[in-house]
């Protein structure tokens, strides 16, 4: 049996040479958010004393910086090490249902937020995260999603200024 591996070693030391694909998506990110930053409109918050530009501006170039670190220490040989107390195993190959339904999740919450809103959205996200990594708590996870996506909604709109979709409770929140 042959494997295919993507590490090479240089001078005794490995080369994960797949963290480079880490390294793009790191860039096209903090890019996509730098511009997305830069062509919000005043005004976007209620009370913004720095604007809204600050805080994705700076996302944007920690996420740049960070793949230009990791991309200095790729060649390097710098690669993490397995947690002694971890009970993962490495070899084991992915669980696709997991993340076919944790995707499945986060676009049916794309999906939902506007027409229900974020308290109810939020919710069942975390909920059904929850349900699908493991919990059978159904009841817990819906009372703990609540109190979570409401809690936020409040921090947004009262704390930042920032008012997420109320949906169908709207009048309620």
């Amino acid at each position: 049996m042959t494997t295919t591996d993507t590490a090479a070693t240089t001078n005794g030391k490995r080369i994960d040479k797949a963290q480079y694909v880490v390294c793009t998506v790191l860039v096209a990110v903090g890019a996509f958010v730098i511009y997305d930053g830069l062509t919000l409109e005043e005004g976007f918050a209620k009370v913004d004393p720095v604007g809204p530009k600050m805080f994705p501006v700076a996302i944007g170039i920690i996420l740049i910086a960070l793949a230009i670190v990791l991309a200095i220490a790729i060649p390097r040989g710098s690669v993490g090490e397995a947690d002694a107390g971890e009970d993962v195993d490495p070899n084991a190959p992915a669980d696709w249902r997991t993340v076919g339904l944790l995707v499945g999740l986060f676009v049916a919450t794309i999906l939902l937020v506007m027409p229900l809103g974020w308290a109810i959205t939020g919710a069942l996200l975390f909920a059904g995260t929850a349900t699908v990594l493991g919990s059978r708590h159904y009841v817990r996870n819906i009372v703990i999603g609540a109190v979570l996506s409401v809690g936020s909604f409040y921090a947004f709109y009262s704390g930042l200024g920032i008012p997420l979709p109320a949906g169908i409770l709207d009048g309620i929140l």
